[in-house]
């Protein structure tokens, strides 16, 4: 009796082990979210040619720990009721591995709470609201890119450093979150860091503006040293164009933070001399990764495939994308070479190192992903009809992220005009 009792528990061991060593799958399978029709399609569109081009290239070398990838996109155009049936579909009946939402931050605060529900790991690849992990504390969803917070403070860095002596400044900003919140950041991180900066316009016009010619008339009447704006997309463009059609671009600076998506269209609307972002270290000239090969190959082949030069979220896209590949490799390995179960690999998102096109990324314990920052100053060359980024800076990512467990909000108020030297940063000409 003893004998078989032991046997008996031998069997229920046994078994137990082969239950945690998940089965190899045929196939990884993704659902990405990203706006494929309307006015942010700017961003979805080239995300999904990218994604397309970097599954098909990891396919052809192994996929994942020797299983290929596949993806299934959903359209966040269609609206945010569709796109949580849609997401709990994929989930629930298509049986994805993982998804990667959203482009939108109202949209990731949505898939947030459902995520944990199903739980799903849900790769952040876009969306910018800081507010996602310091006003939730989710296990399922992590951010393989920064937020607004150091995009908006590496901004007001870079000005600082490069045009110390302004005076006033005034903003024109979409009215939807984005551009009252960006602005929040903006205002608050520059009232800490220059005092006497006086703030002497704030406009903010309907999201979709066709024409910006009574905010033009009035800047060009207060003539600020600096014109913020944070707008994106077809009403970044026009704004642009409307302004230097005007002569405004010759009176004041402008910043944009979100205007590197927005250069290759502009072609030479935008003059010398006015300062951009890039929404981390993306940049189709990346002033370190430009000549390596891989780099340069991926840059060449996207314009061959869309006709247009990668943008940011083509680089937020690449991040993802390594990050999954790198979480299911850590989970491989921790899982002594087999195959990990979902949650292993959820696991094995905390504390992961990646890069894509860009730096490397890491993710802290509240699940944020901290990058550094690159900015530039407009210039022209003759190679190309659009402007380019010269004078470029490298902020680190550390230092412009606000710490685990604070909230932007307050952080940046304790910040002094110290910090701007403080803050290690990289020049690039």
């Amino acid at each position: 009796m003893k004998t078989l009792m032991i046997a008996s528990a031998m069997a229920v061991a046994l078994a137990a082990g082969s239950a945690a060593a998940a089965e190899k799958p045929d196939e990884i399978r993704l659902g990405i979210t990203a706006f494929l029709t309307g006015p942010a399609s700017v961003f979805g569109e080239p995300a999904k040619a990218a994604a397309e081009m970097m599954i098909e290239e990891m396919n052809a070398e192994g996929g994942i720990g020797g299983v290929p990838v596949s993806a299934t996109f959903v359209d966040e155009g269609a609206g945010g009721e569709a796109l949580l049936a849609e997401y709990r579909r994929l989930v629930e009946d298509v049986d994805v591995d993982a998804m990667f939402a959203s482009i939108s931050s109202g949209n990731c605060t949505k898939v947030g709470p459902l995520a944990e529900d199903l739980k799903v790991l849900n790769i952040m690849w876009d969306c910018g609201t800081q507010r996602i992990f310091e006003e939730n504390d989710f296990r399922y969803s992590f951010r393989t890119q920064a937020n607004a917070t150091p995009e908006m403070l590496a901004t007001v860095l870079y000005l600082l450093k490069t045009k110390p002596d302004f005076k006033t400044i005034a903003v024109v900003n979409q009215d939807y979150a984005w551009g009252r919140d960006s602005w929040a950041i903006f205002s608050t991180a520059l009232k800490q860091l220059k005092p006497d900066v006086e703030v002497v316009a704030e406009f903010f016009p309907k999201f979709g503006a066709p024409d910006f010619s009574t905010e033009i008339s009035r800047l060009q009447a207060l003539r600020p040293d600096v014109i913020l704006s944070t707008s994106w997309g077809g009403d970044l463009d026009t704004f642009v164009r409307q302004a230097a059609q005007r002569g405004l671009t010759n009176n004041s600076t402008l910043v944009l933070p979100l205007a590197e998506s927005s250069l290759e269209r502009l072609g030479d609307a935008l003059p010398e001399g006015h300062i951009v972002g890039t929404r981390g270290d993306h940049y189709f000239l990346h002033p370190e990764k430009t000549g390596n090969e891989d780099f340069d190959a991926f840059v060449a082949a996207f314009k061959e495939k869309t006709g247009a030069y990668p943008i940011y979220p083509v680089f937020h896209m690449s991040q993802a994308l390594a990050a999954i590949k790198a979480a299911y490799e850590k989970a491989i390995a921790a899982n002594g070479g087999d195959w990990p179960s979902r949650e292993q690999v959820v696991d094995a998102m905390a504390g992961l190192t990646f890069a894509g096109l860009g730096r490397d990324v890491t993710i802290r314990e509240d699940n944020q992903g901290v990058e550094d920052q690159l900015l530039g100053t407009t210039m022209h060359s003759d190679d190309y009809d659009f402007a380019l980024l010269g004078d470029m800076m490298m902020f680190d990512g550390d230092a412009v992220t606000t710490p685990v467990g604070q909230i932007s909000a307050d952080w940046l108020k304790t910040l002094s005009p110290d910090f701007v030297e403080s803050v290690q940063v990289e020049t690039f000409n």
